[in-house]
């Protein structure tokens, strides 16, 4: 999907430096890929993103395709499905209780948190279209990223999450459903023909993709 060529800001420091700058629209990522990042060190940066822009951070979380970034951060390509779902868990905890004592499969919290937290929840989002991506984010997420056009493959995506949402109890009417439309190749009424499309099937949300675009400064 990309090579050495097309730059990525640090999604950590680029969102605390605008949160200086605006005052009511929510930052979203999507999205940190988070079995590549120390999960206390992420929560900590994630809680104070939150509160440097009043609550508006939405956390976007995948595990990504890119094994040789694993192997550069000195983590496992392997186990990153089951590992983010124990990170999930641990960063609520962080976020939530003065103190914690947490001890999972890969790690362990002595009787320690992090000070200052977040004043509300923090939404997570899971980004990918794997059939276990679409079950942990109906189970223990508050959104869904998916990376694909509203083809009949979506249509199937759309209707295991709903399955899986129903399983967990779970109201489809609260859950977020952010597609993506490539700005490279597309034109105005592609854009909104994409738009309505997605908007039929369920998606509350739509990103714009600007990679390889050609688009020099945000003008």
């Amino acid at each position: 999907p990309y090579d050495k060529d097309p730059p990525f800001h640090e999604p950590f420091v680029t969102l605390g430096y605008l949160a200086a700058h605006t005052s009511t629209i929510r930052f979203v990522t999507c999205v940190i890929i988070l079995p590549q990042r120390q999960t206390a060190l992420a929560a900590k940066q994630a809680a104070q993103v939150d509160l440097l822009s009043g609550g508006r951070l939405t956390l976007g979380i995948g595990t990504g395709w890119n094994a040789i970034e694993y192997e550069a951060l000195n983590e496992n390509f392997h186990n990153r499905g089951k590992r983010q779902e124990e990170q999930v868990a641990l960063m609520r905890e962080l976020w939530t209780k003065d103190v914690i004592d947490f001890e999972g499969h890969w790690h362990r919290v002595n009787k320690a948190g992090i000070n200052p937290r977040p004043a509300g929840p923090i939404p997570i989002w899971f980004g990918g279209s794997h059939p276990a991506v679409l079950e942990r984010a109906a189970r223990i997420g508050d959104g869904w990223m998916p990376v694909m056009p509203p083809n009949d493959d979506a249509k199937q995506a759309m209707a295991s999450l709903r399955g899986h949402l129903t399983e967990n109890g779970k109201d489809s009417a609260r859950f977020g459903v952010q597609a993506q439309a490539q700005i490279r190749g597309g034109n105005p009424e592609l854009w909104q023909t994409h738009a309505e499309t997605w908007r039929a099937m369920g998606a509350t949300h739509l990103a714009i993709a600007t990679m390889g675009a050609g688009l020099e400064s945000p003008q």
